[in-house]
């Protein structure tokens, strides 16, 4: 490894460490807070598009069966996280 590239590499590295710090202190909650708002808005359509698989039926289910192929891969995970025991504790993290 000649001298230029080993500075190259270390200045690589000091550049990456330094965004990635930089995400840390600026982005990164941000983001956390934008992925759980997704998520709860994905949860709440599910809920509202088939409903009826936990026995509530709000959609009729013409439109419902419409939207399937696009919720398929969702489903399971999306009964799991519903009918899943809460306590006090999941809300605050």
């Amino acid at each position: 490894m000649t001298v230029s590239a080993h500075w190259r590499d270390r200045l690589e590295r000091a550049r990456r460490t330094f965004g990635d710090v930089m995400y840390g202190m600026f982005l990164h909650d941000m983001v956390r807070a934008s992925m759980r708002t997704r998520g709860t808005l994905e949860h709440l359509f599910i809920l509202i598009t088939f409903g009826d698989l936990v026995g509530l039926p709000i959609l009729p289910p013409y439109y419902a069966m419409r939207l399937l192929p696009f919720v398929v891969p969702e489903i399971n995970g999306w009964r799991r996280r519903l009918l899943r025991e809460r306590d006090i504790v999941d809300a605050m993290f």
